[in-house]
C-alpha cells in the first residue's frame, strides 16, 4: 500500500506507521520524525517536509556505526580491508536490500506520479533506511540504531568479509606475522584422505615455532585458507571456527 501524504496524522496514517513501528521493532515517541522518514520529496508539501535531510544524516550516522562495528569485530584486519568491506555494508545496494527484506515500499509516503510506478526504484528504498536511521537516532540515540543495525547490518557485514575477504586468509595472516612477528607463516600438511579423485587435506598455520589448529580443506588451497582463519582466530583469542577432526 502506498498513501500520498496527509496534512495530519489521520487514523489511515497513524495504522500505516503502526504498522511500519511492527515491523522495524522500533516504537517513535515522536511520531512525526518517522513519518518525515517515510515522506519521499514527491510526496511532501514542501521539500523540508520530506525524508531528504533525515537521509543526510543517517548515511553519516550509519558510517560512523559501521566503522566501529568493524574496528572491534576485526581487530586483525587492516585499514584497507576495513575499508571494502565498508564500502559494500553502507552502499546503496545494501540499503536498498534491507529496505526491501522489510517491506518498506509498503508504508512509503509518495506523491501521484510515483504512485503510478509498478515498482519502487531501489535508490529510493536505500533512501528510506538511511532516513529511518536518522529519525530512529533523533527519537531516542545511539543505542536504539545500534540495536536496529545489528539485527540487519550485523549480517551484512559477515556476508561482505565473506565475499571481499573470505580468500584472503593466508593475506591477511600474512601481513599480521611480518607485523608482530617480523616473520612469514609456513603450512604444514599433517594429514590426507579419501580417494585420489576426492581427497581431504588436513593443513597447519604455522609461525615461528607455533603451530595453530589445523584445518581439513576440500583441497591444499582450501584447507589453507582454513588453516590461515583458525591462526587468526587464535592470536585473536577467539575460537577457531573450522574443526581439526
Amino acid at each position: 500500500m502506498v498513501l500520498e501524504a496527509l496534512p495530519d496524522l489521520g487514523p489511515e496514517l497513524l495504522s500505516l506507521m503502526e504498522k511500519c513501528e511492527r515491523r522495524i521493532k522500533y516504537e517513535f515517541a515522536d511520531k512525526n520524525l518517522l513519518r518525515a522518514a517515510l515522506t519521499h520529496a514527491s510526496g511532501a508539501h514542501h521539500r523540508l517536509a520530506s525524508n531528504e535531510r533525515l537521509e543526510f544524516l543517517g548515511d553519516a550516522i550509519l558510517g560512523a556505526v559501521v566503522c566501529e562495528m568493524l574496528y572491534h569485530q576485526y581487530p586483525q584486519y587492516l585499514e584497507g580491508d576495513l575499508t571494502k568491506i565498508k564500502s559494500v555494508v553502507v552502499s546503496r545496494q545494501t540499503c536498498a536490500k534491507i529496505s526491501e527484506t522489510l517491506g518498506m515500499e509498503e508504508f512509503l509516503i509518495l506523491g501521484k506520479g510515483m504512485t503510478t510506478h509498478p515498482t519502487i526504484p531501489p535508490s529510493l528504498l536505500a533512501d528510506v533506511f538511511e532516513s529511518l536511521i536518522a529519525a530512529i537516532y533523533l527519537d531516542s540515540g545511539d543505542q536504539a540504531v545500534r540495536e536496529l543495525l545489528d539485527r540487519h547490518i550485523g549480517p551484512e557485514i559477515e556476508l561482505a568479509v565473506g565475499g571481499e575477504l573470505g580468500a584472503n586468509h593466508k593475506s591477511l595472516l600474512q601481513q599480521l606475522a611480518q607485523r608482530e612477528y617480523g616473520t612469514t607463516p609456513t603450512y604444514q600438511l599433517l594429514d590426507e584422505k579419501g580417494p585420489d579423485h576426492s581427497k581431504c587435506f588436513k593443513i597447519a598455520a604455522q609461525i615461528g615455532s607455533s603451530r595453530y589448529q589445523p584445518a581439513w580443506g576440500r583441497n591444499k588451497k582450501e584447507a589453507e585458507q582454513r588453516a590461515a582463519r583458525n591462526a587468526l582466530s587464535q592470536l585473536n583469542n577467539e575460537s577457531p571456527p573450522y574443526l581439526s577432526d
